[in-house]
Parts: C-alpha cells; sequence; structure tokens
C-alpha cells in the first residue's frame, strides 16, 4: 500500500482524550506491575555437593516455588555444614543448611546463627564400611584408617563418636579427603571405613561400586542430635522476617515435592550435576527421608523441631563435644518461620 493510498480517519476530541487515557494507564500499570513482581534476591549456600538429600532447595528453585513467594534464590553448593556455619555467621551468605550439631558447636563459640528449619531431625551420620570388611564394631576401628572431610557435620561430631564409643583416637588414623572422593576411596581400598551421612554414599557405594556397605550409625554411640536444617543469621531473622517467612515454606514445599515426584526431582538435579547416576539419586533421596520424623516429631510439618531434640543435642555436646559455654534451646532454633498446615507433614515412614 503507497502512502497515497493509506489515509487516517479524523479522530474525535471524544476518541482522542479516551485514547489519552488508555495511554496513561497503559505508563502506570506496567511499572505497578513489575514492581509487584519484582523478587527479592538471596543467597544461599547448601552443605555441599548437589545430591538427593540436599535437593529441596534447588527444586523449590526450579519448580518456581521460591519465584510464587516473590523470591530469586541463587542456591550454591557446600563444602561442609561447618563451612557452611561460617560463611552464614560472616554474612557471606544470607541463608544456609547446616548440621545442627554443628552450628550448635559454633554457637557456643560466638556464632550469630540459629536454624530456622529442621529437616533432618533424625542424625544420618555413621561411619561407613564395606559389608566384607572385619570392622563390625567402633572399638574395631583402632589400628585402622578413616577418611572424613574437614568441616563437615561428621567431622564435627567425631570428638562425640569417640567418647561415646569408648575409642583410643591414637590408634585411628583420620585422613582428609574431599566429599566427591570418600565414596571412591573407600571402594578402592585406600582406606578401612569413611565418616558421612549415609544418603550421601551409601547409594554409590552399592550401586556405582558394586559393594555391600555396613553402618555404625553416630547416634548408637550416644551422639542423638539434630542435624541438618535451615540456617541464617541473627541479624537477619530480626531486620527481614518476612523473606524468611517466604524463604522456609517454599524450601520445605521443595523437599516434600520430591519425595512425591521423585522422577522429576532427579531430573532437576542432573541440571545441576549432569554427571550423577538416576539411579544413586534416587537411592539418595530415599535413605535421606529416614531422617525427616523423630519419635518428638510425628504428625509436625517437615522444618518443625521438638524442644527436647534440641537439648539432646546441648547434652551430646557438652557431655562429648568439650562445649562448657551456658546454652540453651533458645539460643539454637525457632519454629516461628515453619509454616503450619497438614500439607507440610511428611509421611512418618521412608
Amino acid at each position: 500500500m503507497s502512502p497515497s493510498t493509506f489515509q487516517r480517519s479524523p479522530m474525535s476530541r471524544r476518541r482522542l482524550l479516551k485514547n489519552s487515557t488508555l495511554a496513561a494507564a497503559a505508563l502506570t500499570l506496567p511499572l505497578s506491575s513489575l514492581r509487584a513482581r519484582a523478587a527479592t534476591s538471596v543467597s544461599m549456600t547448601i552443605d555441599w555437593v548437589f545430591e538427593g538429600s540436599n535437593a529441596g532447595f534447588i527444586i523449590a528453585r526450579e519448580m518456581g516455588f521460591y519465584r510464587d513467594a516473590g523470591l530469586d534464590v541463587a542456591v550454591g553448593p557446600g563444602k561442609g555444614s561447618g563451612n557452611t556455619a561460617q560463611l552464614v555467621a560472616a554474612k557471606a551468605t544470607q541463608i544456609g543448611f547446616s548440621d545442627g550439631y554443628t552450628c550448635g558447636n559454633g554457637i557456643s563459640k560466638g556464632m550469630a546463627i540459629k536454624t530456622i528449619g529442621s529437616v533432618f531431625r533424625r542424625a544420618p551420620a555413621a561411619i561407613i564400611v564395606l559389608g566384607n570388611s572385619s570392622i563390625k564394631a567402633p572399638k574395631d576401628l583402632e589400628g585402622r584408617t578413616l577418611a572424613m572431610t574437614a568441616g563437615s557435620g561428621v567431622f564435627q561430631q567425631w570428638s562425640a563418636y569417640v567418647k561415646g564409643a569408648g575409642l583410643d583416637v591414637s590408634k585411628i588414623k583420620i585422613v582428609n579427603i574431599d566429599p566427591s572422593g570418600l565414596g571412591p576411596a573407600l571402594i578402592a581400598g585406600k582406606v578401612d571405613a569413611i565418616g558421612g551421612y549415609a544418603a550421601s554414599y551409601v547409594p554409590s557405594i552399592e550401586i556405582l561400586g558394586k559393594k555391600q556397605a555396613r553402618l555404625l550409625w553416630l547416634a548408637d554411640a550416644g551422639v542423638n542430635i539434630v542435624s541438618n536444617g535451615i540456617i541464617a543469621h541473627n541479624d537477619l531473622i530480626k531486620s527481614d522476617p518476612d523473606l524468611l517467612h517466604k524463604f522456609v515454606p517454599a524450601s520445605i514445599k521443595g523437599f516434600l515435592y520430591a519425595r512425591q515426584h521423585i522422577d522429576d526431582a532427579v531430573a532437576v538435579v542432573k541440571k545441576y550435576s549432569p554427571t550423577s547416576d538416576p539411579a544413586i539419586l534416587k537411592s539418595g533421596f530415599e535413605v535421606s527421608w529416614k531422617s525427616w520424623v523423630t519419635p518428638n516429631t510425628k504428625g509436625k510439618p517437615l522444618g518443625w523441631e521438638a524442644d527436647e531434640n534440641w537439648a539432646s543435642t546441648i547434652d551430646v555436646l557438652k557431655q562429648y563435644g568439650g562445649v562448657s559455654t551456658p546454652l540453651t534451646t533458645s539460643q539454637l532454633y525457632t519454629n516461628d518461620f515453619v509454616p503450619a498446615g497438614a500439607e507440610y507433614v511428611p509421611p512418618e515412614s521412608a
């Protein structure tokens, strides 16, 4: 069509006013809408590499649970619960996922952090040996080589296990190995035992390494503690409780979604960790679910913790962990940010 053939019809004053009003609305509405949709940026560090047991956070991100809550959460891997607790205490990351015993130890030394949502409410830590090993009881560790990761939850709990099991630590050789190297070291026979969370290592040992694993649970030697949960700095808890009221429920949704849609959850972890084996991831999910419910937390939402369980953690810290400073349960945790409702209550069995 040429310019000569295109003619505009005359615009009436009423139409001009109407169009002006619509144009003004078009300028204002998107701006207010964008402001309403603007997400709050949040930095979050998990305990270590992405795997089934800690995948609730990346699932909450990928499934849009954080977005729906108005949050843009950057989830990064960690280097052990101790390191993650230090990062939160130093405000190098806003929120973390860390072991309760480890955090309690740090709080006793002045760390201004607190657990705001307990996920592993039953201690998942264990000494892991191969099924054909002659190590069948804690005392059998003497004269052997045990590998752990410095800064991990198990490393932090080791002194409690030593005292509870009555071990002579001078007779046990401890070596520090990166988390990704623990399983292969045990499978290859480079060490006699490793310390770690059962959900993190048993699946790869049995599925990938094709070896049977045997567990010496730390809890059997009196290390009855609260394990991994969501942690935050006390300053953030005071200054921006609204952020945490959004973050915790969305994160819990991520963990529960994985339990109901395990194939989707595996796909999410594969996106963040492409070399992960799907069978190992599934097994890791299933083992981790066994640590969600304790006798004191039955019927309660995931994230909620019983005061009795934290009191037991303090007892272990004082009896075995060398903590002498006064500690109260209110210093270690709060249930204020845990969501209520039946949809947040996990099944009692794995």
